[in-house]
């Protein structure tokens, strides 16, 4: 592993996480959970296999990372964040809402999209403005898989699947999608630009970033 060999916390930091990819497991542990080598190699396209195994076993040895043989029917190895690899979503957040002006003009050629990446703006950007009252449950469509927008005694959560019924459905790009969460692009002028919403407005403008201040993505040229 190279080193800055500066004594400072920062540089510390950077010599473990600073090289390629080895914030996006992180990322990919976080938003997923315990999961196999091959469901990392699949949330990371463009990976090589060595260098994942690589970072792996760095992650592993400075304690960010646990791997658990696990029973049968998985019968393979099972990739965790430990407590302390926990302690990176304040930072791994903060990255990411910095981020999210960097993603105003859309997709780049050749760029790839996982609908699970939809998990950390929807917990950056929306709140139940109305706790008090019933769950509401928004499935988007924006990919290769569903992902679900639920209210939780007040939080708003996001994590792959899909229900019978859900109180809305949102379809479009995950480049129109990201906008409207974020609070860049207002969900009528979405809507004009191809985003389609089905069931419930009321439910999904009750999530939807407040125009009074509240924060606002960069994607307002969706």
């Amino acid at each position: 592993m190279r080193t800055y060999s500066q004594y400072c916390s920062l540089a510390k930091a950077l010599d473990l996480l600073g090289d390629r990819w080895t914030l996006l497991i992180v990322r990919e542990l976080y938003l997923r959970g315990p999961c196999r080598y091959t469901d990392l190699r699949g949330g990371l396209p463009g990976i090589a296999t060595n260098l994942l195994a690589d970072r792996l076993r760095e992650l592993e040895a400075a304690g960010v990372v646990a791997r658990e043989e696990a029973a049968p029917p998985i019968a393979t190895a099972l990739f965790s964040l430990t407590p302390r690899g926990e302690e990176l979503k304040e930072p791994l957040f903060a990255l990411g809402r910095w981020g999210i002006p960097l993603m105003a003009d859309g997709p780049a050629a050749g760029d790839t999209f996982r609908n699970v990446w939809m998990t950390m703006p929807t917990e950056l950007f929306l709140r139940d403005r109305t706790p008090e009252g019933p769950p509401v449950t928004i499935e988007l469509h924006t990919g290769e898989e569903p992902m679900l927008i639920e209210t939780v005694d007040g939080e708003v959560r996001a994590r792959p699947g899909s229900i019978d019924q859900p109180d809305a459905m949102l379809t479009g790009t995950p480049h129109l999608i990201l906008a409207v969460i974020s609070g860049g692009l207002g969900l009528a002028e979405a809507e004009a630009r191809g985003l389609r919403l089905e069931g419930s407005r009321e439910s999904v403008m009750r999530l939807l970033p407040a125009d009074d201040g509240g924060p606002v993505g960069a994607a307002a040229t969706a």
